[in-house]
């Protein structure tokens, strides 16, 4: 428990905090739009799959580029193992929910709870990282539950923004 207590602070210190919620978010939206014409696992799977890396390529060429055209010089080996750092973190926040369509796919549970679940998870992970936050700038517990539910309902308005249009 103490190993794992120590990855989560030494990974809450990084610049990849921000990258996996930007992809969370994207994530989350994905699962909103497929849901009102749920495909099947297998699909669902894929396509968040292709969007992870379609969003990690787009940031990849966008951070080399720039980083190029802000320091007039091309972007070292050292400075890609950083961007890619970034990236990674960013497919990772669109992928995660292709954990939930794989269990469905293999017969643990229907797509239906893998995109309740897809969705639930998304929030928590989004409010836990304004939790984390809002405790490591110095909140109280309540000021930093209260950061956590403030950034959870931006996941939520996307689904209920997404639940009206639809």
């Amino acid at each position: 428990m103490a190993t794992m207590r120590a990855r989560i602070a030494a990974h809450l210190g990084t610049r990849q905090v921000s990258r996996v919620i930007y992809g969370a978010i994207i994530g989350l939206a994905l699962v909103v739009v497929l849901e009102h014409h749920p495909p099947s696992a297998g699909s669902a799977v894929a396509s968040l799959l292709a969007t992870a890396l379609a969003v990690g390529l787009a940031e990849l060429y966008s951070e080399i580029v720039g980083t190029e055209t802000r320091t007039h010089r091309r972007v070292a080996a050292e400075q890609v193992h950083e961007i890619l750092d970034d990236v990674l973190a960013v497919g990772f926040g669109v992928a995660f929910p292709a954990v939930f369509f794989v269990l469905a796919a293999v017969g643990v549970m229907k797509v239906d709870t893998a995109f309740t679940i897809a969705k639930w998870t998304g929030l928590g992970l989004i409010g836990f990282y304004g939790f984390c936050a809002a405790r490591l700038a110095g909140a109280r517990l309540a000021g930093a539950l209260l950061q956590g539910v403030a950034v959870a309902a931006i996941g939520a308005a996307v689904i209920a923004l997404k639940a009206l249009v639809h």
